[in-house]
């Protein structure tokens, strides 16, 4: 595995900017092959999760936040609706990714934990080359409706998975800088 993969859309944002003739150090990354490079260091995850059984078990419950979409509802939700549930799904999914970190770990485990909270920083930043606005839970308990729990590591990175392929996808896909044509 290789461990400073999850910097892989930072690196192509900091070319973008080091061309000449760019003025702005952002520009906006709307390519979805990024996040299916991150999907699959995810399914990886997951994937080596399963195949470690014992040596990766915790006995935990991670909070994670629900990945499925009516898209009935998704779109009726303005974009920054949308970039909140993101948002704040991806602070959930680190947090509970990053909980992994405090317990004595295989070195397959950490490594996959070391790029699943890389990646999830470099999802953020993609999103904020979109202008998508960064969102923080607030700590009062409103939120506990778009979440769940989940009792496994491989459930935790499967959860992660599907919240990947569909709600930041949908995301990524409709974000409205990208369908202005910039790319």
């Amino acid at each position: 595995m290789f461990r400073g993969s999850g910097l892989f859309a930072l690196l192509l944002m900091v070319l973008e900017w080091t061309r000449p003739g760019l003025s702005s150090p952002l520009r906006p990354i709307c390519d979805l092959r990024v996040l299916d490079h991150f999907i699959k260091e995810a399914w990886d995850a997951e994937a080596a999760m399963k195949a470690c059984k014992d040596d990766c078990s915790i006995a935990s419950n991670f909070t994670v936040p629900l990945t499925r979409v009516d898209f009935d509802v998704w779109e009726a939700m303005n974009i920054e609706e949308q970039a909140q549930e993101v948002q704040s799904g991806l602070h959930v999914l680190n947090e509970a990714i990053s909980s992994l970190q405090i317990s004595n770990q295989t070195d397959v485990l950490q490594s996959h934990i070391d790029a699943s909270i890389s990646n999830i920083a470099s999802i953020r930043q993609v999103l904020r080359s979109l202008s998508i606005p960064e969102y923080v839970p607030s700590t009062s308990g409103g939120e506990d409706k778009e979440m769940q729990k989940v009792s496994s590591i491989s459930e935790l990175f499967q959860v992660h998975i599907n919240f990947l392929r569909g709600k930041v996808r949908l995301l990524l896909a409709n974000a409205p800088v990208c369908r202005q044509g910039v790319s």
